[in-house]
């Protein structure tokens, strides 16, 4: 009897249990084939109705005229720089604010120019660094009198003599 115990009844299904393993993963697979399309059409959708932007202002230019001259120091020689700048900025009250306070720019550059060194602007890597340094100090004299400094977005040098 313990025989008969352990053997399935006659009258039973065979194959119950791989009939719910099919089912089982059929399931499953139904699953991942409807959480990938939903991915799909998630990622597609999110994609197609980018945030509005605003395209850019075109570019402002302001010139500093006329050339800045100065002269410095260099091994025992006077030598002279030459300097045409223009400023860049999209906003067209940015260049106002800094054509109402061209003196105090131009300024701040002849300090700013005045103290080089011919060693140093000689190199395309120092005239960059000077580059910056103007950038920086219009940016200063702008903050100062109540603009945004960061409105002004480059110091252009269009010409560059040194004697």
């Amino acid at each position: 009897m313990a025989d008969a115990a352990a053997a399935p009844a006659e009258g039973a299904p065979k194959g119950k249990g791989t009939k719910t393993l099919i089912w089982i993963l059929g399931l499953g697979v139904g699953l991942l084939a409807a959480g990938g399309g939903g991915f799909w059409w998630w990622s597609s959708h999110a994609s197609a109705k980018p945030a509005a932007v605003a395209p850019p202002s075109p570019p402002l230019y302001l010139a500093l005229d006329p050339p800045f001259v100065v002269n410095f120091q260099a091994e025992q020689m006077v030598r002279f720089l030459q300097v045409t700048v223009q400023l860049m900025s999209r906003d067209p009250q940015t260049i106002e604010v800094l054509k109402g306070n061209d003196p105090v720019i131009r300024d701040q550059l002849l300090l700013l120019f005045a103290n080089q060194k011919y060693v140093t602007l000689s190199t395309r890597e120092g005239q960059e660094a000077l580059r910056q340094q103007a950038l920086q100090s219009v940016r200063s004299v702008l903050g100062k009198v109540g603009g945004h400094s960061e409105r002004v977005e480059a110091v252009y040098f269009t010409s560059f003599v040194m004697q």
